[in-house]
């Protein structure tokens, strides 16, 4: 099923809300690097990586082809990978069945920030029960965000399809640089109106990778196919450009916050011209060596651009 402009306006909306936020980001930054404006280009941001799961640098635009419904466009503007700053929205799940593991959730926000470098990347902080909550606008003042990591409280219902979905849009009205949504939960959902194929297609078609840290357990989950992908929310992860991690253990959990540091760090930012045909549009990026494993958004909707 297609997502409608609607539907991503909503979950936009959803993230501007002062229903739903109890913080809104206070300035602009400038951004770099900087694409024309939004809605003359489909941006994308990919991570390469060879077969033995490292990082490829130094790839050039000639290096790229990519496809908007299977056919081949030209790449109107590209920046290549160079060790950037990035824009992250923590989101940590803060529903009833988290309780038993605020202190883990805790103590891997605090494992991020220490992760980041204050001189250059900034971070919002956002938790979640059935409503979308900002505890922190973007900022490099990580003690600060520290120190709000404290007022987190567990109870409720969770939402985090739609949580996803409005702290995607806050990190796409902060900046156009390199930057992600970073879920901290476990992975139990009973509360959203969007379905996950939804939120895939909304965060994918505004170019906000999305990744998933499950803290608990995958020998918890019953399902093989589950516990192998990620199920839904690696569904959401991958169609964003994002990765699904499950560790349940601090040095793998660290582990699994340096990952998703280092896929930021060394995005590709591509640039192609949009469709003249008016809705939601499949993406695929290629490079020239077919033993490279590339990750990218797989939509964009025209009238979102």
């Amino acid at each position: 099923m297609h997502v409608s402009s609607a539907r991503i306006l909503f979950a936009l909306m959803l993230a501007a809300s002062p229903l739903a936020l109890r913080a809104q980001q206070q300035d602009e930054p400038q951004e770099q690097p900087r694409f024309r404006a939004k809605v003359d280009v489909v941006t994308i941001a990919a991570v390469v990586r060879d077969k033995h799961g490292r990082v490829v640098p130094s790839l050039t635009k000639e290096d790229f082809t990519v496809l908007d419904e299977g056919e081949v466009q030209p790449i109107v503007e590209f920046h290549p990978d160079d060790n950037g700053p990035i824009s992250v929205g923590l989101l940590i799940d803060g529903s009833g069945s988290m309780r038993h593991f605020a202190s883990v959730s805790h103590r891997v926000g605090k494992t991020l920030l220490r992760q980041l470098n204050q001189d250059s990347d900034d971070v919002a902080l956002m938790s979640f029960d059935s409503r979308l909550v900002q505890l922190g606008s973007f900022t490099s003042d990580f003690q600060k965000l520290r120190t709000a990591l404290s007022d987190i409280e567990n109870w409720g219902a969770s939402s985090i399809y739609d949580a996803i979905a409005g702290a995607a849009g806050v990190v796409d009205q902060h900046t156009r640089k390199r930057r992600a949504v970073v879920v901290v939960t476990d992975g139990k959902d009973n509360w959203s109106t969007f379905a996950p194929s939804e939120v895939a297609r909304i965060a994918s078609t505004i170019d906000v990778p999305v990744y998933v840290l499950a803290i608990t357990s995958q020998d918890d989950e019953a399902d093989p196919v589950v516990r192998l992908t990620g199920g839904d929310l690696g569904d959401i992860a991958r169609a964003t450009g994002g990765q699904y991690f499950s560790a349940d253990t601090e040095l793998r959990q660290a582990m699994a916050l340096g990952r998703m540091i280092e896929d930021l760090r060394h995005q590709y930012l591509i640039a192609i011209d949009p469709s003249r045909r008016a809705g939601l549009r499949s993406l695929e990026i290629r490079t020239r060596k077919p033993s490279l494993k590339i990750r990218a958004r797989q939509w964009y909707d025209t009238k979102s651009e």
